[in-house]
């Protein structure tokens, strides 16, 4: 079942190990089949190195097991409502990544000081809000997943690919698996280069709005430009 999909998430996985985007397991990739409305996920705490993609589980959008001999990803409930709420998506990544994951724990935005950032991240890489007490208590994961959409409630989440969540680390998405991951590298990179960024500059200004609107600009949306034309 969905073979293709699993070998893609499998790889996608094995890319956070290759973009030095994780330590140990602290990470996962899923992707979505939009046709059957099936999630395929990395199994929870196994080695990148070791997993294959027989290893994959098969989840429903209500989270059981539709195929898979092991546990999926803890994260499973807050992919889930990512993949609800945002119908474009077709692939989310999670990692513990060391620069975006400081902004996540220090609950700061990163602001857009540079175009390398503008032409990814069209404003500022959002942060959420801290959870509540019962929100960690009670369906902690899945309410992960509801503070990230409350959060881009007013967002566009496809100009913004990716998200800080308070006190965690970042969430990325993209159209497919590889996608998302290309999204947590770039957000782990636009991270190093705020913080290096601040230490040399500690009253350096974002970017002004007209140079972000360019940059993203040329790589997304109907006037793009960068790079080679579609046949």
């Amino acid at each position: 079942m969905l073979e293709e999909l699993k070998e893609r998430v499998l790889k996608a996985n094995q890319y956070l190990v290759e973009y030095g985007l994780v330590t140990l397991t602290w990470g996962n990739v899923s992707g979505i089949d939009r046709k059957s409305e099936l999630v395929v996920i990395k199994p929870s705490g196994v080695d990148y190195n070791l997993m294959k993609a027989a290893d994959m589980v098969v989840v429903s959008l209500d989270g059981k097991i539709v195929e898979g001999k092991l546990r999926p990803s803890s994260d499973l409930p807050t992919h889930i409502e990512l993949y609800k709420a945002f119908k474009e998506i077709g692939g989310i990544t999670h990692s513990h990544s060391e620069n975006a994951t400081s902004f996540a724990q220090a609950c700061a935005e990163i602001p857009c000081f540079g175009t390398t950032h503008a032409d990814h991240f069209n404003g500022p890489v959002p942060v959420t809000r801290v959870l509540t007490e019962a929100e960690v208590n009670e369906n902690y994961e899945l309410n992960t997943g509801k503070v990230i959409i409350e959060r881009f409630k007013e967002l566009d989440y496809l100009g913004i690919p990716g998200v800080l969540v308070a006190g965690h680390a970042p969430f990325t998405w993209g159209k497919d698996p590889e996608d998302s991951v290309k999204n947590n590298l770039v957000l782990e990179r636009v991270a190093k280069m705020a913080l290096n960024s601040l230490m040399l500059n500690p009253q350096l200004s974002k970017l002004p709005e007209y140079i972000l609107n360019k940059h993203y600009k040329r790589k997304h949306g109907p006037d793009a430009y960068y790079g080679q034309r579609k046949k």
